[in-house]
């Protein structure tokens, strides 16, 4: 009996069957409820608001942590009947410490600080951390995890154009620094410095504090603002591609859900179709 409830606690908590009632209702109430926290927490930092209801907010918080906890406690109790986590010591450090567990903890973990002797100003700055409940809507929304799988699928093009810019990055404020340097002593005083332009230029920001005067430098900052509009636009064409791909195989899955583990080939296909 205790192992029957436990599965079915949970198919509740994790993603459950199709038609699941149940699980559908306590994924729908979880998902309102961080986008409270979120909005809970935002209108906390208008201090004027915040002091017309400090007790609304403190009595919020504290029921939100209970219900996460209460959450946090399913998952680690139940986890064990997932094959990957089947030990009953080992297989709940495992889960422990996998990333959507270890979100789950730090959206809880604030509000008990200051039970461990910590000073309240202390403990005050990891009220931050609260924000990682926002995070926990990665396990129930399935748009962010077919974002996440196509950044996975496309991460070795991510990386090379990444370290194209790293490179244009240092090259731009090189040049910029030994254009510039005699003329700006103060703004282009060394290269780490002549950084900030560049990334200013390059994300095509300009916030104008710092700008080249020389005409040898203006020219070559518009060589190099020209470059970052098409070069920083690389890795949104790159993630708006793949997503485009994730997109088109949950249809193809949808529409044929069995497959051949080997050819991939529809296995509900006549065998004279083409």
């Amino acid at each position: 009996m205790r192992t029957s409830l436990r599965r079915r606690v949970h198919e509740i908590v994790e993603v459950g069957r199709p038609g699941d009632g149940a699980s559908r209702l306590f994924d729908t109430a979880l998902v309102v409820l961080i986008f409270l926290n979120v909005v809970a927490l935002i209108l906390e930092t208008e201090r004027a608001l915040y002091l017309k209801a400090p007790l609304l907010f403190d009595v919020f918080e504290a029921s939100s942590v209970m219900v996460f906890t209460v959450e946090y406690a399913f998952r680690l109790w139940s986890c064990v009947e997932d094959p990957r986590f089947a030990h009953p010591v080992w297989g709940r450090l495992r889960f422990a410490l996998s990333p959507m567990a270890f979100v789950d903890l730090v959206a809880i973990l604030p509000f008990y600080l200051i039970f461990l002797g910590l000073d309240l100003r202390f403990a005050r700055s990891f009220r931050l951390l609260r924000l990682f409940r926002v995070a926990k809507l990665g396990r129930y929304v399935v748009a962010l995890s077919s974002i996440h799988r196509a950044i996975a699928s496309r991460r070795e093009e991510l990386v090379i154009t990444i370290l194209v810019i790293a490179l244009l990055l240092v090259g731009a404020a090189a040049l910029m620094y030994f254009v510039e340097r005699e003329a700006q002593p103060d703004a282009f005083s060394s290269i780490p410095a002549a950084m900030w332009w560049a990334v200013a230029t390059l994300t095509t920001v300009g916030y104008g504090d710092v700008y080249p005067i020389t005409a040898l430098g203006r020219l070559l900052g518009a060589i190099i603002a020209i470059l970052g509009v098409g070069l920083f636009a690389l890795p949104a064409g790159i993630i708006s591609s793949a997503f485009l791909d994730e997109v088109q195989r949950r249809r193809d899955e949808a529409a044929c859900p069995e497959r051949c583990p080997h050819c991939g080939e529809r296995l509900d296909r006549p065998p004279d179709a083409p």
